[in-house]
């Protein structure tokens, strides 16, 4: 009997820094409303949300966009969606470890581009109304070939519910700006 205790202690011990935890101040459920600024003239609003499933560290993310290019000269109406899946695990007090793998489709009137992408980066909480994050992201698939980007973004926290976001992906040339209001829930 005492054996078995001693193991059962030990494979807990084992798995503890396994176990996923957010770090103080992050939640990674969420909705929010922005407003997206590509390159080329194409612009329009978005929604996105996450969900953290059980607290167990993984998360279910998604968004969507109604993109207005009429200020370029073929002038076109796109739609955007995403849907991910997202791991975080802490790596301090006020920092997650994040790691994402999602599926991205970008549609115009009788044409798509379509995709899979991974991504890793930190997320930390910075004081209790702030936050920030850095991802690298790579893009593959049907349409992508390879596509490499980098991510930075933040939050400007109200309260613990409301606050401003902003965020900027650049790479292979291409620049998107996002702007936004979340709600994030505990």
């Amino acid at each position: 009997m005492n054996r078995m205790k001693r193991s059962l202690l030990i494979l807990a011990l084992a798995a503890a820094p396994l176990s996923a935890f957010a770090a103080d101040g992050l939640s990674y459920t969420y909705v929010e409303g922005d407003y997206a600024d590509l390159d080329h003239g194409i612009h329009g609003p978005a929604v996105r949300g996450s969900y953290e499933i059980n607290h167990s560290g993984v998360y279910a993310t998604g968004s969507y966009a109604w993109l207005d290019g009429h200020d370029v000269p073929s002038g076109v109406d796109l739609r955007a969606h995403e849907l991910a899946l997202g791991y975080h695990h802490g790596i301090g007090a006020k920092t997650d470890l994040i790691g994402e793998v999602g599926y991205r489709k970008l549609e115009a009137d009788d044409a798509g581009v379509e995709g899979a992408r991974a991504s890793v980066g930190v997320r930390s909480a910075l004081g209790k109304r702030g936050e920030a994050f850095v991802k690298g992201n790579y893009y593959d698939g049907a349409d992508y070939h390879g596509d490499a980007t980098a991510s930075v973004g933040g939050q400007f926290k109200f309260n613990q519910t409301w606050g401003l976001t902003a965020e900027v992906e650049a790479g292979n040339g291409d620049r998107t700006w996002l702007t936004g209001v979340r709600a994030s829930f505990k």
